[in-house]
């Protein structure tokens, strides 16, 4: 959010007049200077605060401090309940957990509601998730529904939403017996009022994508460390985003005659977030030609999310993407709720939701042509709960992604030690080497340990087998190894291992 303006002028200017003829224009009261090399004038909230000598010292430190320091109201309550925000939610999701543990005891329309739920997860994520997963689940919809609707203007979510449906089912069976979802939830008012306080002054919906991405990691930070930790609550710099969407479709072009517009170019993010790589698909879509848009959302744009907070924020993140592109709502039948890696082998038939499964089907029987986003990557990451650590995806037929890992990249490596081949970023790089078929592109952003360390050799060797071009912009910024590298500065995720953008290319 805009927080000031400085509008600087050179000395032969009358600033007074300067000021009223800029005011007359429209320029904005709340926090804005007007400065010459030897005077400031400083208006805030309508008024002037300041008209000061900026040669002596102390006024020009005055000013600048004033001006720095100033908090719009609505920035400054927001500041303020975003900070109370954490504890609060740690508060809350406790208590629900209590009454949740009260009622699976006492509350039949709750025991049956939730049984039949947690058995449609297993099915859909995990066979062996947790019961306390699903009992996460529960709490992050009941905690986050209400800034879904008031930020996104969307108060027919919980209905549309073929997830938040289900979740819903179970909520009802959970609040039949004395529980009053919105008394509950009126301690938290304050904060919900901030938050939608706060996004009715954002007009630009990509400004209001990144706001609901500091909400969500607020929320997680204080619902879940753990989570946070783990899944990396670390989004793709949209400049990062925007050169790999670019580069596939100049490689498209180059390599294959095709364009991301074209028929039958079937596009997969598998690890979608919140939905980032697939809207600048969208957007690269409708500038080359937008009358393609329409076919493309409805049949080619696939994506996968296994929490439930990002699929939610996707969801309403690629519909609102498509609205704003075409001025009509649809909604987007390309996103399922499932785990990759689980997914293409499962041995299970009954996924989810009906509607999901039918969605999962779908992706299942598309011939990928493109497989592009930012897999999770740290060794011993979890993509699915914190009650998994180190899942491993085997079948008995050998075909799970540790299976291909194991039977390729790790059999192939003269390295001692192997575990980093667990990492998930390697079992998303075999994984969509084996997805796109014939021919086709892998562009992810990952880890780039795989270039040099002697783990990868094995993998190294099976890229350079499975693929007819290998494109790597290395990043740098591993902290690790190099301690006089600051996060913040050194590396475009602000996090502690090395980056590259890998663009992988098959040719028949």
């Amino acid at each position: 959010m805009p927080r000031a303006y400085w509008e600087a002028k050179d000395s032969k200017d009358d600033l007074k007049k300067e000021v009223q003829k800029k005011f007359a224009v429209g320029y904005p009261k709340d926090n804005i200077i007007f400065q010459q090399p030897d005077r400031a004038i400083l208006y805030q909230d309508g008024k002037l605060v300041m008209d000061v000598d900026i040669t002596k010292e102390q006024e020009l430190v005055d000013v600048v401090r004033q001006f720095f320091e100033y908090r719009a109201p609505a920035i400054a309550q927001w500041e303020k309940a975003a900070e109370e925000f954490g504890d609060r939610v740690k508060d809350h999701a406790t208590a629900l957990l209590d009454l949740i543990r009260t009622q699976e005891k006492t509350n039949k329309k709750f025991i049956d509601a939730f049984a039949a739920f947690m058995q449609l997860c297993r099915q859909s994520i995990n066979p062996n998730l947790a019961e306390s997963a699903v009992e996460e689940m529960l709490i992050q919809h009941l905690l986050t529904e209400r800034i879904f609707r008031s930020v996104f203007n969307n108060p027919d979510f919980a209905q549309r939403n073929i997830i938040a449906v289900e979740i819903e089912k179970v909520i009802n069976a959970l609040t039949s017996k004395h529980f009053s979802r919105a008394h509950f939830l009126s301690s938290l008012d304050r904060f919900y009022g901030a938050i939608e306080e706060t996004a009715a002054t954002i007009d630009d919906f990509s400004q209001k994508q990144d706001f609901l991405n500091t909400v969500y990691e607020k929320f997680f930070q204080g619902f879940s460390t753990k989570v946070a930790d783990t899944h990396g609550i670390v989004y793709t710099p949209q400049p990062i985003v925007n050169f790999m969407v670019k580069s596939v479709e100049e490689i498209l072009q180059r390599e294959f005659g095709k364009s991301l517009v074209d028929k039958g170019v079937h596009i997969l993010d598998p690890f979608v977030g919140t939905g980032n790589f697939i809207m600048r698909v969208m957007r690269e879509i409708a500038e080359i030609q937008k009358s393609a848009l329409p076919h493309k959302y409805e049949h080619e744009l696939h994506c996968n999310e296994v929490m439930l907070l990002p699929y939610y924020i996707a969801s309403m993140n690629i519909e609102h993407e498509y609205f704003e592109q075409t001025g009509k709502y649809e909604a987007f039948e390309g996103i399922c709720l499932v785990d990759t890696f689980e997914d293409q082998r499962i041995e299970q038939l009954g996924l989810f939701t009906p509607e999901n499964m039918k969605r999962v089907e779908r992706q299942r029987e598309s011939d990928l042509f493109v497989v592009i986003g930012n897999p999770p990557y740290n060794v011993g990451q979890l993509n699915e709960n914190d009650n998994n650590k180190n899942r491993k995806y085997t079948t008995k037929n050998k075909t799970g992604i540790d299976d291909r890992v194991a039977a390729t990249y790790a059999k192939a490596s003269k390295a001692t030690l192997k575990n980093k081949l667990s990492d998930p970023y390697v079992k998303a790089i075999r994984w969509a080497s084996d997805r796109i078929g014939e021919e086709g592109i892998v562009a992810l952003v990952t880890n780039n340990s795989f270039l040099d360390q002697i783990a990868f050799d094995g993998m190294r060797q099976y890229l350079e087998k499975d693929f007819d071009q290998i494109y790597v912009f290395d990043l740098g910024g591993n902290i690790r190894k190099n301690p006089k590298l600051s996060g913040t500065t050194h590396n475009v995720f602000g996090i502690q291992v090395g980056v590259s953008v890998n663009i992988f290319v098959r040719k028949r």
